[in-house]
């Protein structure tokens, strides 16, 4: 027996050797040079300045604040996957095409969903072109800071809620089909079994959704905003990851990105903790 977990432990060390070097020394430097002023080449000890600046910086104070208004695509996106995975429970008519439909724009990359999205809202785009039908003039939808978040929350929803839909499938299907029976003998209708038999039973799973779709939120929106606001007007659509961005590549330092990138680590990781203590995840009630 410990022979065998000698030649697995042997076996898998050479790429565990290869993922923890490509991970945990980017991760050691970023935070090394969190800690100095640097264009990539020189390397000046600054201490905590960056980390005091960052906590002083209104620029970061908005842009925070900016990924709670992104937190309103959550519900959304959990609220279509519920629907679309119900119905795919219960196999309606055409159930199998239409789970494939749901999953297509998880294949489409973040880019390509983004273009898909400025070119519809644009000036000269298809939902102007369907508004001036109906005799309205074109609008500016990404000069006004509530129409830009607007659109990337329906670019969120739109391309997340098919992936979040097999998750909540997957965990529908591992519950036992007697459980409904004996319901429905019992007389319990459709809502009632609804409501005290499915959502109960996958009360970790839409835990897990809700979990990753949070971190998502605070750590993957980059794609979205750069292709579709590029954070504007001004900072009104900038994200934290996209911030961070802007703070190493475009300000020639990149210690006060990497000190934000640092921050954002340690909340994330925070935010997990908190969210699993919530949703008990780790272990049964």
């Amino acid at each position: 027996m410990r022979q065998s977990k000698l030649v697995g432990t042997l076996a898998v060390l050479p790429s565990f050797v290869i993922v923890a070097g490509f991970m945990a020394f980017p991760v050691m430097f970023a935070f090394y040079i969190s800690f100095t002023k640097t264009n990539g080449l020189t390397y000046d000890w600054r201490g905590l300045d960056n980390y005091i600046a960052i906590f002083s910086d209104p620029i970061v104070h908005q842009v925070f604040l900016n990924n709670f208004k992104f937190l309103i695509s959550v519900p959304l996106v959990i609220f279509s996957a519920l629907v679309c995975s119900i119905l795919l429970f219960e196999q309606f008519k055409g159930w199998k095409f239409f789970r494939v439909i749901f999953f297509l724009p998880n294949v489409l990359s973040v880019a390509v969903i983004g273009l898909i999205f400025r070119n519809a809202f644009g000036y000269d785009g298809a939902v102007n072109q369907f508004l001036g039908l109906f005799g309205n003039e074109p609008m500016q939808f990404f000069i006004d800071s509530n129409y830009s978040i607007l659109i990337i929350i329906l670019a969120l929803v739109w391309s997340g809620f098919g992936y979040q839909s097999l998750l909540l499938l997957a965990g529908l299907t591992s519950i036992n089909p007697a459980v409904f029976e004996a319901a429905a003998i019992d007389g319990a209708g459709w809502w009632r079994r609804l409501w005290s038999i499915t959502l109960p039973n996958i009360r970790k799973v839409l835990g897990f959704v809700f979990i990753i779709n949070i971190l998502y939120t605070f750590a993957s929106l980059f794609g979205f905003v750069f292709v579709i606001t590029a954070g504007g007007p001004g900072y009104e659509t900038t994200t934290i990851d996209f911030l961070v961005y802007l703070r190493a590549f475009s300000s020639n330092n990149l210690g006060s990105g990497a000190a934000l990138a640092v921050l954002l680590f340690f909340f994330i990781g925070l935010l997990t903790l908190l969210q699993n203590r919530v949703f008990k995840l780790q272990k049964d009630d």
